[in-house]
């Protein structure tokens, strides 16, 4: 489903705040979920990303505040009451229950019809792939599998959107990247707006159709994986949405949004600002993702941004070699090769050239608590 497709949102929150004493848990909060679209919270542990979603789930009040569900203010509204449904780790199925069973629990404790309930829960077990073990017990299923039932138990009761608290994390590598799959296809099968708690990157960025990155509390930035891996809003968020080289510069002027920035070696180039203010004479962050940078023996030709490096390290990694590389004033920087790519010329003590087009270039503001 095209994510925000119908327009209107389905979890909304302004301002929300939770404190627990004197911690801040969650700074004031404001953002928009949108109906049908899967929508992940992304931080390290302790950034606040799962009191957000019990915020939501109504397992914690907000300190301060409005978080609203369908356009209604849930301001005292218990969970059971609210219209969603949460998918947690353990899955907590019933062990001494069905398959079938587990899924048909809450419509007979709403006082379903059988005949509607019967008819719910064999539609819901076909979109979760599970119709022909309906009759089988959770012991007797494999991790996939229970997640699966968990998936379908709370979606049976059409919820206006489903809260999931890392729900992959106990399964292997493995399953963990088929489940992805598995679960992206069952929201969008269902069209219901998928809230997913993760720390995992590669995770994130799999599933969402836009993504939420926290630290300490705080919503560091918001878009799209495709944005928010381009274009970081800050060194925190580059740093921890994969693989970054973050060079320090000094920025010589900034002008009709591009900036003129001379790196420690010398080098001169020209960066997009993407409408940060950046002073002559400040230092600042050139931000390249390790992919977009080329690896030569000679310097690049004009037009391009160079650094003489040295091959610290190369370390194969199934589809791609990891190089480490150091230039003269002690930077660090990180270039992916294809591993299928003959390259001789790439090993550890050559000295090279890396470079990049100017537009792979991404101008940040130090960050001094990372």
């Amino acid at each position: 489903m095209n994510a925000g497709a119908q327009g209107d949102a389905v979890v909304a929150l302004e301002k929300v705040g939770k404190r627990y004493g004197d911690v801040v848990a969650v700074h004031e909060a404001s953002f928009e979920i949108r109906r049908g679209e899967f929508f992940s919270l992304l931080g390290p542990s302790g950034c606040g990303k799962t009191t957000l979603l019990r915020l939501i789930a109504g397992f914690e009040d907000a300190t301060h505040g409005v978080l609203r569900v369908g356009g209604r203010d849930m301001a005292g509204v218990p969970p059971y009451r609210r219209p969603v449904n949460t998918v947690f780790q353990s899955y907590a199925l019933f062990p001494h229950l069905s398959v079938f069973d587990n899924v048909a629990f809450g419509p007979r404790v709403r006082g379903g019809r059988a005949a509607d309930v019967e008819r719910r829960v064999r539609a819901m077990l076909a979109v979760v792939r599970l119709g022909e073990l309906a009759a089988r017990k959770p012991s007797q299923l494999s991790g996939g599998q229970r997640q699966r039932v968990a998936l379908a138990r709370a979606l049976v009761n059409d919820p206006s959107a489903l809260l999931l608290d890392e729900p992959l994390s106990a399964l292997d590598l493995a399953l963990r990247r088929e489940m992805q799959l598995e679960l992206k296809r069952i929201q969008r099968d269902v069209g219901v707006s998928f809230v997913f708690v993760t720390h995992d990157q590669e995770e994130a960025l799999t599933l969402s159709d836009r993504l939420a990155v926290m630290r300490a509390g705080r919503l560091e930035q918001i878009g799209t994986p495709e944005e928010v891996y381009q274009s970081p809003a800050s060194a925190f968020v580059a740093r921890f949405l994969g693989d970054a080289n973050l060079i320090p510069v000094t920025v010589e002027r900034s002008a009709s949004g591009r900036a003129a920035c001379v790196l420690p070696s010398g080098a001169r180039g020209d960066v997009a600002t993407h409408g940060r203010r950046f002073e002559p004479g400040a230092p600042a962050l050139l931000m390249v993702r390790p992919e977009r940078l080329a690896l030569a023996a000679h310097a690049p030709a004009p037009g391009r941004i160079g650094v003489p490096v040295t091959v610290t390290d190369v370390v194969f990694q199934g589809a791609l070699r990891r190089c480490a590389l150091r230039d003269a004033d002690g930077g660090e920087w990180i270039h992916y090769l294809d591993a299928a790519r003959e390259a001789p010329e790439v090993v550890a003590g050559a000295k090279l050239w890396v470079s990049w087009e100017p537009d792979a270039a991404r101008l940040l503001h130090p960050d001094p608590q990372t």
